[in-house]
């Protein structure tokens, strides 16, 4: 309700700076315009947010809450109906962006996919094998010790190590974690991961947004129980 207060605060202003312009008008007047102008400008913004909202609850809600009279819903009632609502105008904002970006990932896959010497595992992850390994192959719940760097599909560097590290397997992305179970000791690859196989439509806070699919070239250094 928030957001309403502020439009019928911004449009009071703007309809008492014209009214200053304007030819002197009774007081009855302004009123009546002022409270007009308001109920156009609010119903304006209603009717392209909610297409088919029931004037007259509408206006029964308004009457009785500006003269202040018992409301026909508790307070709990119209919050939890108020918040439905601004989530559900959040999620059909978004929907044009999600779409845009799934789009964008089908092309980026569908354009690696034909790269030379790119095979697909399970879950759609793609392979390009840079180094042989010879070594035991992890298992789930393993541990394994690895050089890796992960790129963005732009190619921009999101993560890499300094340092060989340690990560359980089971404890990282599920691209990893079917991958490196394939992946033999030694063996260094290149693995473009699914953004489902990843961090799918939540994203990684600013780094890493919804739906991008990544690129990692891993060198599986060894592993242990």
């Amino acid at each position: 309700m928030s957001r309403y207060l502020f439009l019928v605060l911004g449009l009071a202003i703007s309809v008492a700076n014209a009214s200053e312009q304007s030819p002197p008008k009774t007081t009855e007047q302004n009123q009546h315009d002022l409270a007009y102008s308001l109920g156009a400008s609010l119903g304006e913004r209603l009717r392209q947010e909610v297409p088919d909202l029931q004037i007259q609850a509408l206006l029964d809600g308004l009457k009785q809450a500006y003269q202040g009279k018992p409301l026909a819903l508790d307070n709990a009632r119209i919050e939890q109906l108020l918040a439905q609502h601004e989530t559900q105008n959040e999620a059909d904002a978004q929907a044009p962006q999600s779409e845009k970006a799934l789009a964008a990932e089908q092309q980026f896959l569908a354009k690696e996919k034909t790269a030379s010497g790119v095979r697909e595992l399970a879950n759609g992850i793609l392979l390009t094998e840079l180094a042989p390994g010879s070594g035991a192959k992890p298992l789930a719940t393993d541990e394994v010790q690895v050089k890796y760097v992960g790129r963005l599909p732009d190619g921009t560097v999101f993560d890499q190590s300094a340092q060989p590290q340690w990560f359980r397997l089971d404890s990282v992305i599920s691209g990893w974690t079917s991958a490196l179970q394939q992946m033999p000791t030694g063996a260094k690859w290149r693995l473009v991961i699914p953004s489902a196989q990843a961090y799918g439509a939540d994203g990684a806070g600013e780094l890493i947004a919804p739906y991008t699919p990544l690129v990692f070239e891993i060198e599986l250094l060894a592993t242990r129980h």
